[in-house]
């Protein structure tokens, strides 16, 4: 005994690529959308700014990068300057109660 013949699938065509974002959330002020990326690949330069703070930065690109490159490249920067320069330190906090002194020229050898 033999199978049953499946009927015959049409071919789908070429799944569609969505495109990949070029707009993204700033590190600074957490405002949406407001990062975008401009790439000039005759220069092989791309440029980063924020319209709400300004931040800006600029990497070099090559015929492979994408605007999200771009933008995981400002993050990994951004981690690396904190990094390099920590927070200052806050004085340690002190009590509100004087501090007992010791009397001066009292000697009671």
């Amino acid at each position: 005994m033999g199978k049953r013949k499946k009927s015959s699938r049409k071919p789908t065509g070429p799944r569609k690529r969505e495109p990949l974002e070029s707009t993204f959330t700033c590190l600074f002020c957490h405002h949406d959308k407001s990062v975008t990326v401009r790439m000039d690949r005759k220069e092989g330069i791309a440029q980063l700014v924020c319209r709400v703070c300004d931040q800006r930065y600029q990497s070099k690109v090559n015929h492979l990068t994408e605007p999200i490159d771009i933008y995981s490249e400002w993050i990994d920067a951004a981690d690396a300057a904190q990094r390099e320069d920590p927070p200052p330190r806050r004085p340690a906090a002190s009590s509100s109660r004087p501090v007992p002194r010791m009397p001066v020229g009292s000697d009671d050898d």
